[in-house]
């Protein structure tokens, strides 16, 4: 990583623009960045750390999420923005990055926050210019990351090294160096995987505990389903030989099962073998009893078809006269038929003949005939007077609806008359609405125009009333600031002066026999000066220096606040004018109302003009009613006049057509009655003329019949006759008394039955309850046989369970005695570490093994071959071991630790280590070059000849292009390196100068 320039505007001390060349300070190698104290030396360094990383080291970072990087130099509209250029794994990138901004708002009053801002571009060397690569934070910082390899707490480390911290590290405990490590090489990971193993080993234990708490479930059910037989193992979940005592009780409990049910088996072979002999002997008794009562049936069957022999006989006799007279039914039937027909004749032709004149009563059908033809003739002769009736009553309702049309369109007439004679007075009154809501939808529009700036003024007077209080406590406030700030500022200054005239005491205090002076450079000091009382020393000035800034600070805050109360006074006022707050709240208040009242009186207008557009609407349709009902009335004269003339002559004609009737239609009634009786008295008479012929002949066939059936008369004929049901069931008792005896012969006639019949009665009671006993015996025994295959069943299944559990834990259990022994060792509680180091202190200490030998390298050359850093991993009391740091001593062969070296030597043991550290941590983050490194004081230690030792170490460390920036206080650096950037800080901000090698 090569840094080629920096960019800061507005960042820290700095208020105006500044650049830096690192190219041209890289030239020479070397190059030094000094100024006085406060001036903004680390500030650069902050700027680089912030470009690349978006934040600083430590607690300069502040909070608000960066905006106290913001120079309280910069003008109000400059906004902070630092811009990096490096060169990084062979890629040329430009970063931008401006911090939130609290700045004026463009519009309006007060302060808005503007978001940080970052911008990522690449320089294109064969287009020769800037490509956008991102615009995103996040983006930005993971690629900045990934490039440089290191977070920004390593960068910090090892590109900007601050030596402070090093010989902190050098004279810490193992607990410190631990904590610094571990930020740098990120062990975090280590560290977790003491966690992941601590908790694996927990987590496994549970299971393993769960898994036997389900084994010991499993031998409890086992233990059921043995009836209690079983002995359980007294072992609690977790203790070893758990599992082989389960599968061991588990075998026996099985074994006494199989015993069990191998009893059982032959029980119930004896209790089946017992129930088959009971069961044959019951049928046989049953097989004995059915045919005895079979036999003692058949014979009271037999008796009771003796007694019932005559009624046979006499059915058989009917039987047979039946079957004769069957040969006469159908001329019976066809006899009674014809009978029937003629009464029906006979009675309609008296009920026709009823309703004839007297005259016609007893004529023939041929004369009735022909008066029904007479009475048709005339009927046909009055069909055109029946038309004419009908026409005359269609024009009677014409007529009847003209009346009512008339009568309706003078209704309309005189109500169209009625409305209209009102519409002059209607429509002035609804025109005078809507002119009325027209002037005040006008006078709301000119009151709103006015009531805005009256609330305006009104909310500027309120305003102007409440700052003139709040003026005159800023101004009190400032003033009390301004006289806090010269009370510090006067303090400070006095004890600057006194500091000053103690300084030989205070420089006279670092001095040791054998170091040069800094002010005079003797090696020897015979009588040096000594602290007074009351001695002001360098913390207790910088003390004071802090509490006039703050002091001053606070007076400049209540200036500027005092000026912008005395502005927002000042534009109160111009805005509301001398005016009082009560009367201008009284003209609003005023102009309220009467806005309100004409947005109310205008809100009716829309309301006015649909009314007055609806009644103009009306107006119009009832004149078109009034006019259009004279028309119809004119149109109706001519109808009534031609409909008068035609029912006068239909009414002539219907008086000659119907006689002496009411009406012609009474008339052709009268001739129809007439003809239909006529027409059914002869169609009657000739009906029963036919069926007295009829009968006649079916007479004389059913004698000749009943003659040849060998019936004496047709009535005897038709007495031997049966109806169907008759029959049907007199020839059911013939044949149910056939099938009877048929069966009774069969039934005594059988050999078994009468064999039975003369054997002793059957004891069927005994047989069944022989039986009965039996099948209890053999459910008992089947229930227990049941019972005992089940235990042995659910002994087996729980049993294949257990066994297949300890299987499936055996793994888990193997693992769980790995990850503890593990888990042990890696956090140094077990035996095989001897050390008792945990994982994350072992691996620290191999990285500060490395980091030792690195620095050793360096140490060699700066203290002229005398010391050399060893790592040690002996424990401290009761600390961590591993991280334990000795330094060599080649006079005198002894190692000791290096909280005893002297001033310069720390500073140069803490240098070597540092650079070190820097070419571990830049292995460790994939070996990026780092060819721009910082190293922040600690030269003044130094005496000439080890400084020229250091320096030729850092000059070395530019064999390959590295360029080195030393921050230091010490005027001889100066004067050995020309490369320089000097930090001036002034009342308006600081700025730098920078000067090349040559």
């Amino acid at each position: 990583m090569r840094l080629h320039r920096l960019d800061i505007t507005a960042f820290g001390p700095f208020g105006a623009s500044q650049s830096v060349d690192f190219d041209d300070l890289s030239a020479a190698g070397l190059f030094l960045l000094h100024g006085p104290t406060g001036a903004g030396k680390t500030s650069v360094l902050d700027a680089v750390c912030y470009s690349l990383y978006g934040s600083v080291p430590g607690a300069r970072q502040g909070s608000g999420q960066g905006m106290t990087l913001r120079s309280d130099h910069a003008a109000p509209g400059t906004r902070t923005e630092v811009r990096l250029e490096l060169t990084v794994a062979g890629r040329r990138l430009e970063i931008t990055r401006q911090p939130p901004w609290e700045r004026l708002k463009l519009r309006g009053k007060g302060t808005t926050v503007d978001k940080a801002q970052t911008w990522l571009r690449e320089y294109d060397p064969t287009t020769r210019t800037w490509k956008d690569l991102s615009r995103s934070h996040q983006e930005i910082g993971e690629e900045i990351t990934q490039l440089l390899g290191m977070s920004r707490e390593q960068f910090c480390q090892v590109v900007l090294l601050p030596q402070g911290d090093f010989a902190r590290f050098l004279r810490a405990d193992a607990e410190a160096r631990g904590k610094l490590l571990g930020r740098l090489f990120d062990t975090r990971r280590f560290a977790e995987v003491e966690k992941r193993l601590a908790e694996r080993r927990r987590a496994t234990e549970a299971q393993v505990r769960e898994g036997d708490a389900a084994l010991l479930a499993d031998a409890h059910r086992m233990q059921q389903a043995a009836g209690g037989t079983m002995e359980l193992p007294e072992l609690a979940p977790g203790e070893p030989g758990l599992a082989e005592a389960v599968l061991e009780a588990a075998a026996v409990a099985r074994a006494t099962a199989r015993e069990l049910l191998t009893i059982a088996d032959r029980r119930l072979a004896a209790a089946e073998s017992a129930r088959a002999a009971t069961g044959r002997e019951l049928a046989d008794a049953r097989e004995l009893d059915r045919l005895q009562r079979r036999f003692a049936e058949a014979r009271e069957r037999a008796a009771r078809l003796a007694e019932r022999s005559d009624a046979h006989r006499a059915a058989q006799e009917r039987m047979e006269r039946a079957r004769k007279a069957e040969a006469v039914a159908p001329a019976l039937e066809l006899r009674d038929a014809a009978d029937s027909e003629h009464r029906r004749a006979a009675a309609a032709e008296a009920r026709a003949r009823a309703l004839l004149p007297q005259a016609l009563a007893d004529a023939g059908a041929a004369p009735l005939a022909a008066a029904a033809r007479r009475a048709a003739e005339e009927l046909g002769g009055l069909e055109s007077a029946r038309r004419a009736e009908r026409r005359l009553a269609a024009l009677v309702e014409e007529r009847a609806g003209l009346d009512r049309q008339e009568r309706a369109d003078e209704e309309v007439r005189q109500e169209a008359e009625t409305w209209l004679a009102d519409w002059e007075t209607v429509r002035t009154a609804l025109q005078s609405r809507v002119d009325s809501a027209q002037e005040a939808a006008t006078r709301a529009e000119q009151l709103a125009v006015q009531r805005d700036p009256a609330r305006r003024r009104l909310a500027a007077a309120r305003q102007r009333d409440r700052l003139a209080d709040d003026t005159e406590a800023a101004r009190q406030r400032a003033l009390a600031a301004a006289e806090d700030a010269v009370e510090a500022r006067a303090h400070w200054l006095d004890l600057k002066e006194q500091r000053l005239h103690g300084i030989a005491a205070e420089l006279a205090a670092n001095l040791t026999d054998g170091t040069p002076c800094a002010v005079c450079g003797a090696t020897r000091h015979p009588a040096p000066a000594r602290k007074t009382a009351g001695h002001v020393d360098r913390e207790a000035e910088e003390r004071a220096l802090t509490a006039y800034q703050t002091a001053d600070e606070l007076r400049a805050q209540a200036e500027r606040h005092l000026g912008a109360v005395r502005e927002a006074l000042a534009a109160a006022r111009a805005e509301a004018g001398d005016t009082s707050t009560a009367q201008l709240a009284e003209e609003a208040e005023d102009l309220e109302g009467a806005y309100t009242r004409a947005r109310a009186t205008a809100s009716g207008l829309h309301a006015a003009q649909e009314e007055l557009r609806r009644a103009e609407g009306e107006r119009e349709q009832r004149v078109a009613a009034q006019q259009q009902a004279a028309v119809r009335s004119a149109s109706r004269v001519a109808g009534r006049d031609r409909l008068e003339r035609e029912q006068a002559a239909l009414e002539e004609e219907l008086t000659r057509a119907r006689g002496a009737a009411e009406s012609v239609t009474a008339q052709a009634a009268q001739l129809e009655r007439r003809a239909a009786l006529l027409t059914d008295a002869a169609d009657t008479a000739r009906a029963a003329e036919d069926t007295a012929r009829r009968l006649k002949d079916a007479d004389a066939r059913l004698a000749d019949a009943a003659f040849r059936a060998g019936f004496d008369t047709p009535a005897d004929a038709a007495a031997a006759l049966l109806g169907d049901t008759a029959h049907r069931e007199l020839q059911r008792r013939l044949d149910a008394w056939q099938s009877e005896d048929a069966a009774v012969r069969a039934v005594l006639a059988e050999a078994d039955t009468a064999d039975a019949a003369r054997r002793p009665p059957a004891d069927l009671t005994t047989a069944e309850q022989a039986a009965a006993d039996a099948d209890r015996r053999l459910r008992e025994a089947s229930s227990a046989r049941d019972a005992a295959d089940r235990c042995r069943a659910e002994l087996d299944r729980l049993s294949a369970h257990a066994a297949t559990s300890v299987r499936r834990l055996a793994p888990l259990r193997e693992e769980h005695t790995r990850v503890a022994r593990l888990a042990s060792l890696a956090a140094g509680t077990s035996a095989d570490n001897e050390r008792r180091m945990r994982l994350e202190s072992y691996v620290l200490a191999a990285r500060l093994e490395q980091v030792a030998a690195a620095a050793t390298a360096r140490l060699l050359r700066m203290s002229s071959g005398r010391y050399t850093l060893v790592h040690s991993d002996d424990r401290s009391g009761r600390g961590r071991s591993g991280l334990g740091l000795h330094v060599v001593d080649a006079w005198t062969g002894r190692e000791r630790d290096t909280a005893t070296l002297s001033g310069g030597e720390t500073f140069f043991a803490s240098l070597a280590l540092a650079l070190g550290l820097a070419d571990v941590v830049t292995d460790e983050a994939g070996g990026v070059r780092l060819d721009t490194l910082f190293i922040d004081e600690g030269f003044g230690s130094l005496d000439d000849q080890t400084l020229d030792e250091v320096l030729d170490v850092l000059d070395a460390l530019r064999e390959r292009d590295r360029s080195v920036g030393i921050v230091s206080h010490v005027p001889d650096l100066r004067r050995r390196i020309h490369a320089q950037l000097e930090v001036v800080k002034g009342r308006s901000g600081s700025v730098l100068r920078q000067r090349g090698a040559g």
